[in-house]
């Protein structure tokens, strides 16, 4: 019971700030990693290519994942739960009060100050998920050339061909290049790249 409860709090403080999306919950799934132990950086790094790559909001898709593999179904509905319900009740209030204020100056200058801070959210949380991809550490100071991880750089560099040079493949489905970079990681995980 415990459990569900840590499950709920922590996602619930997780939905709670993070405005501008799925992304912008990545700092806060560091977070919960560093105190609860329940999944690590790199675990969580496939998390969010899972989670890119499945139909419905990352966010969603992370603490359905993250519940489920410390809590079973059970867990994962918690953790859903906990994610979303903040969304629900901030809804709820903003719409009873936008009505009155929705020609307020005041109103429309917050939500102009909330953009930067989103943003600046989920650039924070890309720059993370690229250190940890290219280098397998999330901050600048396990950063060295000796970490680099080459396999990864090829396979970026490859994308970028086929995606956006490559005229007979960039025309593709984005599902296609999803697959693809799927099985090529299952097959550097099982070759030790």
């Amino acid at each position: 019971m415990m459990l569900y409860l840590q499950l709920y709090y922590e996602f619930f403080k997780a939905g709670l700030f993070a405005i501008g999306g799925g992304m912008a919950t990545l700092p806060f799934l560091y977070d919960i990693s560093d105190k609860t132990g329940w999944y690590t950086y790199s675990q969580m790094a496939d998390m969010v290519a899972v989670s890119e790559s499945t139909p419905g909001p990352i966010g969603i898709n992370m603490a359905t994942y993250v519940g489920f593999t410390t809590g079973g179904v059970p867990g994962s509905v918690v953790a859903t739960l906990g994610l979303i319900t903040p969304s629900i009740i901030i809804i709820l209030i903003v719409a009873q009060f936008l009505k009155a204020f929705k020609d307020n100056r005041y109103v429309n200058s917050a939500f102009y100050g909330l953009r930067p801070a989103s943003t600046g959210l989920i650039a924070a949380a890309g720059f993370s998920v690229l250190l940890l991809v290219l280098f397998g550490s999330t901050t600048l100071q396990g950063i060295s050339l000796g970490n680099i991880r080459i396999s990864c750089i090829v396979l970026m560099a490859v994308l970028y061909f086929f995606t956006a040079i490559c005229k007979k493949t960039k025309g593709l489905h984005p599902v296609v290049f999803i697959a693809a970079s799927a099985v090529i990681g299952i097959v550097f995980q099982l070759a030790g790249v």
